[in-house]
């Protein structure tokens, strides 16, 4: 039986890299991305594409019911979005930080909402959200994400638990600095690995939580960070 995945922000960067990677693996990809080019991605992979925002509810559920009456069922999710406003502490604004709740947790209940139904119906089913190595490191340079990625953690521990014995999964990968962007050479000096991570390394680890193999690990943030947390 062959697989089905949604991707969200799946155009370019950490999310046209989990895209590829799926592909290769043998899934059917419904995609969506706010632009244009992710018709080109998905024309080049035999896949199907939604424009639409992970912000619009309006817009994920043209995505599910997209996924549903094309193929009839969806086994993985990866919740991929781009960056919430940055700034310094004091100076976010209140339209800041509802801005960042949509993009960041919002967007990922919504998706759970409209899955979930199929993926009991199924008895299988696996999510992946894209987060961040701050969300439990909080960095000054990314205050809206490392608050909203941390609640994010306990979003998906929560519904791991609610979900574990109808065969239905969640995870959380915590990426670092990515080659999808250029960093500083001071930031650069910080990572243990002395490198930036490739995006297709994340992509692996994604398809690997998604995957049968990863079948007992449920609830948990993986870091892909080439060592640039301190924690243990």
């Amino acid at each position: 039986m062959e697989k089905v995945a949604i991707v969200t922000a799946a155009s370019k960067g950490m999310g046209a890299a989990c895209t590829r990677e799926l592909h290769a693996r043998g899934y059917k990809l419904v995609l969506m991305a706010r632009g244009k080019e992710v018709h080109d991605l998905a024309g080049e992979l035999n896949a199907t594409a939604v424009e639409g925002s992970v912000t619009e509810r309006d817009d994920l559920v043209r995505l599910v019911d997209t996924a549903i009456e094309r193929y009839g069922r969806i086994d993985a999710v990866v919740n991929n979005t781009g960056h919430p406003p940055k700034g310094d502490l004091p100076d976010l604004s209140e339209t800041d930080w509802r801005q960042g709740f949509d993009l960041v947790l919002l967007n990922v209940i919504n998706m759970t909402q409209l899955v979930t139904p199929a993926m009991l119906k199924q008895g299988s089913g696996a999510y992946v959200n894209i987060s961040t190595f701050a969300a439990f490191e909080p960095s000054p340079r990314f205050p809206v994400s490392s608050v909203l990625r941390a609640a994010l953690g306990s979003y998906a521990k929560l519904y791991a638990d609610r979900y574990a014995a109808d065969g239905i999964r969640m995870n959380n990968v915590l990426p670092g600095f990515m080659d999808s962007y250029e960093v500083s050479p001071e930031v650069l000096k910080q990572i243990p690995a002395g490198r930036l991570g490739k995006v297709s390394e994340l992509a692996k680890t994604v398809a690997f939580l998604l995957s049968d193999d990863a079948g007992y690990i449920t609830g948990q943030n993986i870091r892909v960070d080439g060592g640039i947390t301190r924690s243990v």
